[in-house]
């Protein structure tokens, strides 16, 4: 059943190079007053699809004209400096960790199969995964590789080859044989690489610092469990079992008594990096249970920090919308300097498409299991969380789940509102609202996606 809710007319307008320097322009085409997610999601995947390479569609590099995407490759976004006033930074790439969340959505999504055949986007994306495993330099856990899958200079993450085995066990019904049999292979060498390194420290998921990661250790325990019950014919490799049972010990040691530690370790990062969104998205793509009091404690400072009038750090943009009952809009962390420029920091940086729509879904999950069965999870740690949307512990479940439903739609409203005609950049300016950093940010479709089919329980016709 497709849900609507009345809202203030949508904020949607063209985008100039002003904006990206924090500038305000004119609004250009008022939107409608009814804001239906599902169908709003049918044109958010189209937008996606345009970051896909095919055989049929593809990139060119724009540094070096003349070499071209391999099929199955998806850039992060189109953006690069020549094109994006204001930015210095060239996303045409495919990360694995970005292109993983993507191909989840592919797999979610009602796409036809060809005739004696699979689903040839994910196919596509099977292929190339294994192109950039292939050339993975210097480990497997390398991030960012060229659209023909080479390695760029960059970073090794541990929760990629995480989040690429999980999306392809989703893909793997859609995959004809041939693929299903190059899919187990790069599952197995993924397996084979995590379960050596599952205990190490490894560059976090935005790529400032290194230590024990929070969301890269949730992504991996959410990886070892899928295969230990998997019915695909994967190996279970030895010490899976004694890997999930660790992981999970290791996560509850980044609990400081108030709430989830982002990094910890030997290189502890600056004031400022707590409390971090990445806890929230390590219970959207990791295996950290919404329900869990200490993340939802979390959640709460998360909010507050940005949303809460008193609060140091709160986006401007916030406030404004708060009167027109949408919002708000969430960041990374408190001490954030980036905005796509970074030979120009911001202090307090802005809010993010793709963490507003994460944050939604958690709301959206929350409300979903209560209306399932599960007890309101309301304990001291979790008051705050609930306090912010108008739940007591005295609340019905009914009612409690529909104020968290309530929440996520009023988030998922403001991510629209500051769209422009609803494409997604990285990030909205946290004082005016308008789209900045890199535009059309893949990962922001794909988050977008996610979170309405937590909210609905449909995926979109792909």
């Amino acid at each position: 059943m497709t849900a609507t809710i009345l809202e203030p007319d949508t904020h949607t307008r063209a985008r100039t190079g002003s904006e990206y320097a924090g500038q305000q322009s004119q609004n250009v085409q008022a939107g409608v007053r009814r804001t239906d997610f599902r169908v709003i999601a049918q044109h958010m995947f189209s937008l996606m699809m345009r970051n896909v390479a095919s055989d049929g569609f593809l990139f060119e590099d724009p540094v070096e004209p003349g070499r071209f995407s391999a099929p199955g490759c998806v850039i992060a976004a189109p953006s690069y400096p020549a094109n994006s006033p204001g930015v210095d930074q060239d996303y045409v790439f495919n990360w694995t960790r970005d292109a993983a969340i993507t191909a989840m959505e592919l797999a979610a999504a009602d796409i036809p199969t060809r005739t004696a055949s699979g689903v040839a986007p994910l196919e596509d994306y099977v292929r190339f995964a294994a192109i950039c495993q292939g050339n993975a330099i210097p480990t497997l856990a390398h991030a960012c590789f060229t659209i023909e899958g080479v390695s760029r200079p960059w970073t090794e993450q541990n929760d990629g080859p995480a989040l690429q085995t999980l999306a392809l066990l989703q893909a793997f019904s859609q995959l004809d044989e041939p693929t299903q049999t190059l899919a187990r292979q790069v599952i197995g060498r993924n397996l084979d690489f995590l379960i050596e390194v599952y205990q190490q420290q490894t560059t976090n998921l935005w790529e400032e610092h290194s230590g024990y990661s929070f969301f890269a250790r949730s992504a991996q325990l959410r990886c070892f469990q899928a295969i230990a019950a998997n019915t695909i014919g994967i190996t279970v490799p030895a010490g899976c079992q004694a890997a999930i049972s660790w992981l999970q010990n290791a996560l509850a040691s980044h609990w400081d008594g108030s709430r989830y530690l982002s990094l910890i370790g030997d290189g502890q990062p600056p004031y400022g990096y707590d409390p971090n969104i990445d806890i929230v998205m390590a219970a959207i793509y990791g295996a950290v249970p919404v329900t869990d009091t200490r993340l939802l404690a979390t959640a709460a400072q998360l909010r507050a920090q940005w949303a809460d009038p008193s609060a140091a750090t709160v986006y401007p943009v916030n406030l404004a919308d708060r009167q027109l009952g949408v919002g708000p809009l969430v960041g990374r962390y408190p001490g954030d300097t980036y905005d796509g420029d970074v030979a120009d920091p911001v202090p307090g940086g802005h809010p993010w498409a793709l963490t507003t729509c994460n944050f939604a879904e958690l709301y959206y999950r929350l409300a979903g299991l209560i209306r399932g069965g599960t007890a309101l999870p309301h304990d001291d740690l979790s008051a705050p969380f609930f306090t912010q949307i108008g739940v007591t512990a005295s609340t019905s479940p009914q009612d409690a789940a529909a104020a968290l439903e309530q929440a996520g739609d009023q988030m998922l409203q403001a991510v629209i509102y500051h769209s422009d005609n609803l494409e997604l950049s990285e990030q909205f300016d946290g004082t005016t609202g308008f789209c900045r950093s890199v535009s059309n940010l893949t990962w922001s479709y794909a988050a977008y996606l996610s979170a309405v089919r937590a909210k609905t329980g449909i995926g979109v016709q792909g």
